[in-house]
């Protein structure tokens, strides 16, 4: 947001579909119709963010859009097919981006380019790209959709818009974000945020592999991985795959938060590196009123959960790298703040995401 001169941000478009609109995944706002209908979302579509993403890209600037990848996969392992508004984007939806800003982008946080040329190109083992047709009845809510089934994409955004963006990673360890969040969905803050109950499904990690995993094994990220020129990583560096719809290569873009906080202008400056955008250290510094009131603006959705981004000045390297603490002292503490059920729900979920952090964090850039 440093940057608007050159950059358009959009921040988290995602979960107006995901939560509220007529295409909505999640179940948190099933049976509350009244909240559905006063988010102001409540006809929003995959397309018409898709849509809005195009107008946001009317002043030629490249654009840089934060979101949750979970937003884009139904939860808990259902299966995935094509978001119903998205079904004739071919001709519609993504054409403008593509044409107008092949270096669009997006940051897929747990926490999220390319130019068509209007062909089909080879898959991995010689399987198709194009969408595998299976019918489903519809039902009530809303999915899964009556639509197309494009084998191998979790996601329900046809591959050939997926392979529009330039996909970069950013990861969080569990331990760390999963209290932050329930913290979200608890008293006192719950009455700001309006999520009023813990979900285990919107950890978002499993859905962020699947994802990831998929975008490499159809080529649109690696296999070299950014900050990592020097070294192999198993199953990805050496083996490449010719990415679908003339998506140009990118490289794997993970950042680790942790790394980040320790070395915010070694980071900062090898993911410039990695997109293709020039660093400058004034990247790292919004201590003025203008760059807090875009900040606040960008922010004001979803309130309540960024706070702490929207109250800072600077990015700065930690004094010391945080080491983890011992999980008996860290399972203690989440008692002391959110009781006995709390603390278990807790841990629990952190469990169950850890080794889908571990499997990111392997890709994640070293400087």
């Amino acid at each position: 947001m440093t940057c608007r001169d050159t950059l358009q941000c959009v921040h988290e478009p995602f979960g107006d579909a995901f939560y509220f609109g007529p295409e909505r995944l999640s179940e948190r706002y099933e049976a509350d119709e009244k909240a559905r209908a006063e988010s102001g979302f409540e006809e929003s579509t995959y397309r018409t963010i898709f849509d809005r993403i195009d107008r946001e890209n009317t002043e030629g600037k490249r654009l840089f859009i934060k979101d949750i990848t979970h937003y884009l996969v139904p939860p808990e392992h259902k299966p995935a097919s094509i978001a119903s508004s998205l079904v004739q984007y071919k001709r519609g939806v993504g054409t403008d981006l593509a044409k107008t800003n092949a270096h669009a982008r997006v940051d897929s946080a747990h926490g999220t380019t390319a130019v068509p040329n209007g062909e089909t190109t080879a898959a991995p083992n010689g399987v198709s790209h194009e969408a595998k047709v299976e019918m489903h009845e519809a039902t009530v809510p809303p999915y899964p959709y009556p639509t197309v089934v494009e084998a191998g994409n979790p996601t329900v955004v046809p591959t050939e818009l997926l392979s529009k963006f330039h996909w970069t990673f950013l990861i969080r360890h569990p331990r760390n974000s999963i209290p932050s969040y329930f913290r979200c969905t608890v008293p006192p803050l719950d009455d700001v945020t309006g999520f009023y109950n813990f979900m285990p499904s919107e950890a978002g990690y499993d859905e962020l592999r699947r994802t990831f995993d998929y975008l490499k094994s159809i080529g649109l990220v690696g296999p070299k991985v950014a900050g990592q020129e020097n070294e192999t990583n198993g199953e990805t560096n050496g083996t490449h795959v010719t990415p679908p719809y003339g998506a140009e290569p990118v490289e794997i873009c993970v950042i680790d938060a942790d790394d980040l906080l320790d070395d915010p202008a070694g980071i900062i400056s090898t993911y410039c590196k990695s997109v293709g955008i020039e660093y400058s250290p004034e990247m790292l510094n919004w201590d003025n009123e203008e760059d807090h009131r875009i900040a606040k603006e960008k922010f004001e959705k979803w309130k309540g959960f960024h706070e702490d981004a929207i109250d800072s000045r600077d990015l700065k390297p930690r004094a010391q790298k945080k080491i983890p603490k011992p999980d008996d002292e860290l399972y203690a503490e989440w008692v002391k703040k959110f009781g006995e059920e709390g603390a278990k729900v807790i841990k629990d979920t952190v469990d169950a995401n850890v080794a889908d952090y571990e499997y990111l964090k392997q890709f994640a850039m070293r400087v």
